[in-house]
């Protein structure tokens, strides 16, 4: 038996290979919609693709199993079991079989068999792992969404997204369900999740990248629960805030999406930098600078949004992007196939084309804000001469706060920066600087004086300096 497992940092995403060494037979479990990593690994390794299994369906990424049905012929293996509230709709044309409870599905040698564990999703599938060349005994088990290192997959997607009311008590409710089958697996078994830490389909996840039953029976909170009320307040308590993205990824998961050779190509354009900066005077388009928050700080063409490459960038162009306009990047070279396939998979094909980064310094008319340290910032606070601006989320807020801070969460900035004043600098923070550096950009762009906080919350908090909750 052959396995491999596949992350993508950008996604927090865990994809898996399983193959039989027999037979030449190989099945992708979860895969995201760029599916070249794959198909080198299958060359290199000799096997055909014959199986693209999806747990459920995604709302973070764009599921490749179309992909890898239409360029290997792979059957695409998908879970019926809960469809009356919503399931998939596969194109006529894409060799699918739909799978229920206890059905196994056979990669040469190889067993995958099916376990319903609704909760995250009303359809949601764990797959047992049997090597038949072996013993008929499990050796793990593929989670998906339903069990995470150090915690379980959240039930109010579908409720949060698409609007069914009702669905997170409900996914809740079959979440404890599925957790007491869970708990009668013996300890010894591997656990391979479908997420690693920094993904919103759940919270506290941890980074190690997988685990075992025994382990996450001592550790893992949702499982310490016997009570199902308790249990179902815990779960709905506290989760990430939902990218608005999300609601695109299930339909598009749902429904499908154009097939990537048909996805037209991002070219490089030339041009001075104060003409990017009239570009981006169009409502229709959207210009996105990847450089550093720190080469941005300094020289920025006005009206371009700072996302910094790579980490999270998927997650924030999803946030803040639509998926309606005429997207440019400031981009290296280096990076743009990269920041593509980052972009392909969660469906963001409208990208039209890049700049390189020398074009900031062509402009003539350029912005710039300055990285303020906690110990002057404090200083100014108590002389009431800053707004103090926090983009944390809500949940962040509620555990502490800096007193007279101004709370307006970064995917909602561009609406309600006007809850600001214009006579006073705005010192803008998250936890750790990384998304006050989107939000210092768009303040910018709006005409703020603008100050990002060094080091963000965590670095006030670690200079003992005043708080609040």
């Amino acid at each position: 038996m052959y396995l491999q497992y596949f992350y993508d940092r950008s996604l927090a995403q865990a994809s898996y290979m399983i193959g039989c060494q027999i037979t030449g037979e190989a099945a992708i479990i979860d895969p995201i919609r760029n599916i070249d990593m794959y198909l080198t690994v299958a060359k290199e390794q000799g096997f055909r693709i014959m199986g693209a299994i999806e747990t459920h369906i995604h709302a973070d990424f764009v599921s490749g199993s179309a992909e890898l049905a239409r360029r290997t012929g792979a059957t695409i293996y998908y879970s019926t079991e809960g469809e009356r509230n919503g399931g998939y709709k596969w194109p006529p044309f894409l060799p699918v079989q739909g799978v229920i409870d206890e059905q196994t599905i056979h990669v040469g040698n190889i067993q995958l068999k099916a376990v319903h564990t609704p909760g995250h999703t009303p359809e949601h599938m764990t797959y047992e792992l049997i090597d038949k060349g072996t013993t008929d005994q499990p050796i793990g088990l593929f989670t998906g969404d339903f069990i995470f290192v150090g915690n379980v997959g959240r039930p109010d997607l579908l409720e949060t997204s698409l609007g069914v009311k009702g669905s997170a008590i409900q996914g809740a409710r079959q979440m404890f369900a599925s957790i007491q089958r869970f708990k009668k697996y013996e300890d010894y078994l591997q656990i391979w999740p479908g997420h690693g830490a920094g993904s919103a389909c759940g919270k506290g996840l941890g980074s190690i990248p997988n685990s075992t039953v025994g382990y996450e029976k001592r550790t893992n909170p949702a499982l310490r629960y016997t009570n199902e009320q308790a249990f179902m307040d815990f779960l709905l308590d506290g989760q990430p805030e939902v990218p608005a993205y999300f609601a695109k990824m299930k339909e598009v998961n749902i429904s499908g999406l154009t097939p990537l050779a048909a996805v037209p190509s991002t070219v490089e354009f030339h041009r001075p930098g104060d003409e990017v900066a009239l570009l981006a005077t169009d409502k229709n388009n959207l210009i996105i600078d990847t450089r550093s928050a720190t080469s941005f700080a300094m020289r920025s063409i006005p009206r371009t949004i700072n996302i910094p490459y790579p980490d999270m960038f998927a997650e924030w162009m999803g946030r803040l992007a639509n998926y309606k306009d005429d997207i440019y990047l400031i981009a290296d070279s280096n990076d743009l196939k990269d920041i593509q396939t980052i972009e392909s998979n969660i469906g963001m094909d409208n990208i039209v084309g890049f700049f390189s980064p020398t074009i900031v310094e062509t402009a003539g008319n350029t912005n710039s804000y300055l990285n303020q340290d906690p110990k002057d910032v404090e200083r100014q606070r108590h002389a009431g001469q800053v707004q103090i601006l926090d983009v944390r989320y809500q949940k962040e807020w509620e555990k502490a706060h800096i007193p007279g801070a101004i709370h307006i969460p970064l995917p909602q900035l561009n609406e309600q920066a006007h809850e600001l004043s214009f006579d006073q600098p705005v010192v803008v923070h998250c936890a750790s600087g990384k998304r006050s550096a989107i939000a210092a950009s768009i303040l910018v762009n709006k005409g703020f004086d603008v100050m990002n906080l060094q080091g963000g919350f965590q670095q006030w908090q670690t200079d003992h300096f005043q708080t609040t909750s």
